[in-house]
């Protein structure tokens, strides 16, 4: 298993080629963020105001999943004028651009994570105190493409939650046994 940093991994499986490049060693990676960004907005007659290039600065700084509302604080401690509307139509450009996805965990917050590159990962997620950790796991992947093809599917993407207790929360003992519906005591 992979745990994932800033990787770039050969080859492709899904999503809009435009905005990844290879280098000469095979490697694909995306291009300059804020470039696509610029572009995107720009061929829908939109306007890239300091507002919005500091919430796509900020976005991409961040060092794990945001939701808008940590964008929101984030940008508001750069820039006081910038309002939480703004920051929200701006993660939707970012997602509709291929730059962002919206993520969810299971606890009723809309989170994102930027797209940098072209590669698939899944989600380990703490129960106690909400740690995500992105993971690759090859057998894992062959094997959901197996029971697809079992079943007559050719997939076209996926996602996968695995949701657990980290061994962080288990040695300060934050929490008690699981019951039996998985709910945490």
């Amino acid at each position: 298993m992979l745990i994932l940093g800033t990787l770039r991994i050969p080859g492709s499986r899904s999503g809009s080629r435009d905005a990844f490049q290879s280098d000469d060693n095979g490697w694909e990676h995306m291009q300059d963020p804020m470039r696509i960004f610029d572009e995107y907005i720009a061929a829908r007659g939109l306007k890239n105001t300091l507002q919005r290039r500091c919430i796509v600065k900020t976005f991409f700084q961040s060092p794990h999943h945001v939701s808008s509302e940590e964008l929101y604080a984030g940008v508001r401690a750069l820039d006081e004028r910038t309002g939480q509307a703004t920051v929200y139509r701006t993660l939707k450009l970012l997602c509709e651009a291929g730059l962002a996805k919206e993520m969810h965990f299971g606890d009723g917050i809309a989170r994102y994570e930027p797209v940098l590159d072209d590669t698939h990962h899944d989600h380990l997620i703490c129960n106690v105190c909400g740690k995500n950790i992105e993971v690759v796991d090859e057998t894992i992947e062959r094997l959901q493409e197996k029971l697809a093809a079992s079943h007559g599917f050719e997939l076209t993407s996926h996602r996968m939650y695995l949701y657990g207790v980290c061994a962080e929360c288990r040695a300060h003992a934050l929490y008690r046994k699981a019951d039996p519906q998985g709910d945490i005591q």
